[in-house]
């Protein structure tokens, strides 16, 4: 699943591409897809005549703003977005495509069907779910100990599942998880009423830093990901656990383990992230 990174480069690569493009039609092949409003033939008539102000994002939602409307969307496993020519046929797995006035298409393409997307009118999405459900963005005023150890401390699930939990913060996902508790030498199975002030501290500034690295590589390719350029990123050559199962640490030169919490996948260096 694309996590915060990967989304911020779609977001770029996005708004060089599709800023101030006008919508004429809306095609919607997979109508489950779009989860409000309830009816898809008012999302597709609501949108025309649509002009797209900007992309923006939070945590792992992309923010089309538009005239009149706040077109939420979430690429969920593997979305991807893409612009291409109308004379270019759409492939089986193109499930959403936004007709511009320039002939360009703006093309939802998802082999597992998972994204989802929301309309609302403008202003109003970011009082109303999914987004009001999400925790502080690690790049919004609002991300800060004050608000973010309270939740933790008294939280008895393990770390690593607390840093998933988007209400607590968004955009977090297996990787950059992985990659803040080794940088911040915190063990993935400590519970969040074990952790000191100090340590909370050190995983939130970890976490910020390790998005930032990534993002100015263009995210981490696993798997499928692309960015909507088609570019892959390139932030795996900088992972210090994640996919290192085996390889000796970085730092220490101790071998990265691999064991599952809550059924994922979870990497760690024994002796930089020492339980106790």
């Amino acid at each position: 699943m694309p996590e915060l990174p990967e989304v911020e480069t779609v977001r770029k690569t996005l708004l060089e591409l599709v800023k101030g493009e006008a919508i004429t039609k809306v095609e919607v092949y997979w109508p489950r897809m779009i989860k409000k409003p309830d009816d898809v033939s008012i999302f597709k008539v609501a949108l025309e005549n649509e002009k797209i102000i900007d992309v923006k994002r939070k945590g792992k939602f992309l923010i089309f703003e538009l005239e009149h409307y706040s077109l939420v969307s979430h690429l969920r496993m593997e979305g991807k977005y893409g612009v291409y020519s109308a004379e270019i046929e759409k492939d089986k797995h193109t499930h959403v495509i936004f007709h511009f006035e320039s002939g360009k298409t703006l093309r939802y393409h998802d082999v597992r069907k998972f994204g989802t997307m929301h309309l609302f009118p403008k202003d109003q999405a970011d009082q109303s779910a999914p987004l009001i459900q999400l925790g502080p963005d690690p790049f919004e005023t609002n991300y800060s100990l004050e608000r973010i150890f309270p939740k933790i401390q008294k939280s008895n699930r393990v770390i690593k599942n607390i840093l998933l939990d988007q209400t607590v913060i968004a955009g977090l996902g297996n990787i950059y998880v992985d990659e803040t508790l080794f940088r911040a030498n915190i063990h993935p199975l400590r519970k969040g009423t074990t952790l000191t002030e100090e340590e909370v501290e050190r995983i939130l500034k970890e976490a910020q830093d390790t998005l930032k690295e990534a993002i100015k590589q263009g995210g981490t390719t696993i798997r499928s990901y692309v960015n909507s350029l088609g570019d892959i990123g390139m932030f795996q050559q900088e992972l210090f656990v994640y996919g290192q199962t085996g390889t000796p640490c970085k730092k220490c030169g101790s071998e990265i383990e691999k064991f599952k919490v809550s059924n994922r996948g979870t990497h760690v260096c024994p002796t930089c992230q020492m339980i106790s």
